[in-house]
This record gives C-alpha cells, sequence and structure tokens, in this order.
C-alpha cells in the first residue's frame, strides 16, 4: 500500500478494473440541470449562475467517473447516491453563491438548498452501515461535497461581511495543499470529538448567516467565533502532527480526516480512493 495526499492506494489488485458505468453519474448530471432551471424560474439565475451550476455538474461527473475507475468499482453503492443527490444540492447553492457577486440572490432558496443538503449529510453514512457497503470512495466522497459547501456558503457572504470569510472554506484546501510540500501533514491523525462539533458548528453559522436573521452585529459576531474555532481545530492538529515529524509514518493508517472536517463514514476502504 502507497499514500498520496493521507489518503492510502492499494496496489496489486486481482484482475482487470472493471469499466465504470455512467447511469447513476448521467442521472445526477440531469438533476444538476432541472435544479438549475428551477432556479432561473424561481430566483432569476443568470448567466454567471447557470455556468457556475453546470462547470460544477459537468466536474463532478469528470471527477467521479475518474474516481470509479481508478478503484475499479461499476458504480455508486447505495450511500453514494445519497451523497450525489446532496452534490446536485451544493451545485444549485455554488450557482447562487456565484450569482450573488453580481446581485442579490433570494435567501430562502439558499436556505432550503443548504438545510436539505446538512440534513442528507447524515442519511448516507446511516445507509453506509446498515448496507454493510461502507468505503473509502464513499469516505472521501461525502467529504469533499462538505468541504465545497462550506466554501460556497463563505462565498454568499462575501459582500456583507468582506473576503476574509472565505478563509471558513479555504482553510482545509490550503492545509492539503500544504501537504504536497510538507508530507508529514499528510499522516494520520487521531479521532477528536471536538473536530466533529467544530465541523457542525460552520455549517449551522453559515446557514444562519446566509437567511439573515440575526442582527449585523450578531452575525459577525458569530462567524469570527467559527472562524477562531477553526483556526484552533486546524492549529493543534498541525502543531500535533509537526510533534510528531520525526516518527515514520510509512505503513500507518493515514485514511484519518482533515482537521476540522469529518466523515460520516468509517475511515476503512476496501477498495482504493481517487485523491
Amino acid at each position: 500500500m502507497t499514500y498520496s495526499n493521507g489518503i492510502p492506494l492499494q496496489r496489486g489488485s486481482a484482475g482487470p478494473a472493471r469499466p465504470p458505468r455512467p447511469d447513476d453519474l448521467s442521472v445526477g448530471l440531469v438533476m444538476q440541470g432541472v435544479l438549475l432551471v428551477a432556479l432561473s424560474a424561481g430566483a432569476g439565475l443568470g448567466a454567471a449562475g447557470w455556468a457556475a451550476g453546470a462547470t460544477f455538474g459537468l466536474a463532478t461527473w469528470a471527477l467521479l467517473m475518474a474516481g470509479l475507475q481508478r478503484t475499479g468499482r461499476s458504480g455508486l453503492g447505495p450511500a453514494d447516491r445519497v451523497t450525489l443527490a446532496r452534490t446536485v444540492l451544493v451545485g444549485g447553492v455554488a450557482a447562487l453563491a456565484v450569482e450573488s457577486l453580481t446581485r442579490p440572490v433570494p435567501a430562502t432558496g439558499v436556505v432550503a438548498l443548504t438545510v436539505t443538503a446538512l440534513l442528507l449529510d447524515g442519511v448516507d453514512g446511516q445507509v453506509a452501515r446498515r448496507t454493510g457497503t461502507s468505503s473509502g470512495f464513499g469516505a472521501r466522497f461525502d467529504m469533499e461535497v462538505d468541504a465545497f459547501l462550506i466554501l460556497v456558503l463563505g462565498l454568499l457572504l462575501v459582500r456583507p461581511l468582506g473576503g476574509w470569510v472565505l478563509a471558513l472554506g479555504g482553510m482545509r484546501y490550503a492545509f492539503v495543499v500544504a501537504g504536497w510540500a510538507l508530507p508529514w501533514l499528510r499522516a494520520a491523525l487521531p479521532q477528536r470529538f471536538s473536530r466533529k462539533v467544530v465541523a457542525a458548528v460552520q455549517g449551522v453559522v453559515l446557514v444562519v448567516a446566509v437567511a439573515g436573521v440575526l442582527p449585523a452585529g450578531v452575525t459577525l459576531a458569530a462567524v469570527l467565533v467559527a472562524l477562531a474555532s477553526l483556526c484552533w481545530s486546524f492549529g493543534r492538529d498541525v502543531v500535533w502532527l509537526a510533534r510528531r515529524r520525526a516518527v515514520p509514518t510509512v505503513g500507518a493508517a493515514c485514511a484519518a480526516e482533515a482537521p476540522g472536517y469529518v466523515r460520516s463514514e468509517p475511515a476503512t476502504p476496501r477498495e482504493p480512493v481517487t485523491t
């Protein structure tokens, strides 16, 4: 077994990789188009939002096809289909977020899509466990959708709060990029309940901020507290990794989640995972 970006990649699998079936992914792409049409009618989605949503849908299709091919899977499992449905919703949020850079967008649509996606976040893990289809592929898929949702929610707050709010969603990606230059950042992290709490706080605070139901001062304070908690979570884990970087980690189970983010499926992949 070898490692890339902290994700285990299994080699020497028996037999040739099965060609993936694009059926589920094609359905997801169609669903993304239908959602964009609905947002055009209900929220006045313009060209910028359409471009963002379409690009997101096509990129998701291409990346999942590549991931299925790399892992030798022929298609998505039951839990992966739930995550794919969440991905379509996140694509709608992304379209509205890009549209918000040029004009105000209705908060009700954003909140409805985001709350539904957050509620489904706990469903895919339950489905995976009950059907016995937990996998590293599904865990990574779930985690990437969560991370991107935080990023686009921050984008929706750029106009009222400023560009600094993008640090909430960008910190995880900065950590991944830093791991390319500093391999010790890709080592396994211990499971911590506090990391789950911090991850939950990000989504709740951002969706409340987007809804605009609190006074401006309270909203600003809440987002700052969320950012501070995320910095604390990342900082603690970076310090933990730095203190142990002299310890050999080759052969370690490096499937632990990135700081500040959690997976809804066990980190015990049965097949290799695409990065």
